[in-house]
């Protein structure tokens, strides 16, 4: 007798062919019967076995805050992080450097920006600010400006005075943000590597002046800033800060305390030194920043480049550029506290 089909065991079909055996598993039930010769159809296949969609890619997570701080400690005691020319290191800038400032850019002095978008996603350019407030607080704002506003989170590349770096630990803290010292030569090799580079050219004049020429453009120099542009062909970006002029209003200078500490001034304030340390505070002004329509530079020739005429006027157009907007944003302005 024969066994009993269970419909599980391999059943050795055979062509007409070769006489091959060709195993064929029977389905549950009823038996199949196949004739030699004729193909196999495929039975419809469940659902669960048929090929699924790929899945998205996943997006990387971003690290956590301590994951962050591991590495960033990991890099600086084995000495893993890019540090170019000028000596600017852009993760200790990120990540020390930036947070303590944009507390105060955000707030203390509650920062409103305008005009991002005439900030080059890449390429140089130079952007030419007004320069106010007795300390130079107006210019790390900017900086801040341009990296949390600007999409492309770029670096100001910042043009200092050289007292900057003659200051014990400021010095270096200046060189390690990107700022490098405010001459053609260093300017034009930051321009042309396609750094956004930012100029205050009122210098100690701009920055110094009392508080009842407040947001009145000082001279802009010789122009040096207009031919660093001329010469690398990229656009000039006028730049107006207003809010800086009342942090610390200058009403005096000790000018025998400033020749004595070497100093270009030393304020009097309504505060300082009366207050001591307490008179550092700056004020919570309110501040806005604009960034102006850029001026092109790469439409002249290179016997108009040597123009000191052209310079001037180009200087010219920026200052006056700066003036006007200063003089529409105040006529908006509701307070200098709020508003």
């Amino acid at each position: 007798m024969k066994p009993e089909a269970t419909g599980d065991e391999d059943v050795p079909v055979t062509t007409g062919v070769d006489a091959r055996v060709i195993p064929l598993r029977r389905a549950q039930g009823k038996p199949k019967t196949v004739r030699p010769g004729t193909p196999d159809r495929a039975r419809p296949r469940p659902v669960s076995e048929l090929p699924k969609a790929a899945a998205p890619m996943a997006e990387t997570p971003e690290p956590d805050p301590l994951t962050r701080t591991l590495t960033f400690l990991r890099d600086r005691l084995t000495g893993r992080y890019p540090v170019d020319e000028f000596g600017f290191d852009p993760e200790l800038t990120d990540a020390v450097i930036l947070p303590p400032l944009r507390l105060l850019y955000e707030k203390w002095f509650r920062v409103a920006v305008s005009g991002v978008e005439n900030l080059p996603t890449a390429g140089g350019a130079l952007v030419v600010c007004n320069h106010s407030g007795t300390l130079p607080l107006d210019a790390v704002m900017t900086a801040v400006a341009v990296h949390d506003e600007h999409p492309a989170h770029r670096h100001l590349r910042m043009l200092g005075a050289d007292l900057v770096f003659r200051t014990p630990v400021l010095g270096a803290l200046a060189r390690k943000s990107g700022q490098t010292l405010a001459c053609s030569p260093d300017a034009e090799r930051l321009l042309s590597s396609g750094e956004l580079v930012g100029v205050w050219p009122e210098g100690y004049k701009g920055l110094g002046k009392p508080f009842s020429a407040r947001y009145k453009l000082q001279r802009f120099g010789r122009g040096g800033f207009v031919s660093a542009a001329l010469r690398t062909r990229v656009p000039i970006i006028p730049c107006s800060i207003v809010g800086a002029e009342e942090i610390y209003p200058k009403i005096g200078d000790l000018k025998p305390l400033a020749r004595l500490l070497g100093l270009p001034y030393f304020p009097v304030t309504p505060f300082f030194p009366l207050l001591g340390a307490l008179g550092t505070i700056p004020l919570p002004s309110k501040w806005s920043i604009e960034f102006g329509e850029p001026i092109p530079t790469d439409g002249f020739t290179q016997e108009e480049l040597d123009d000191p005429m052209l310079v001037f006027n180009l200087a010219d157009q920026v200052r006056e550029s700066i003036q006007q907007a200063l003089y529409r944003r105040l006529a908006r302005r509701k307070g200098v506290f709020g508003g």
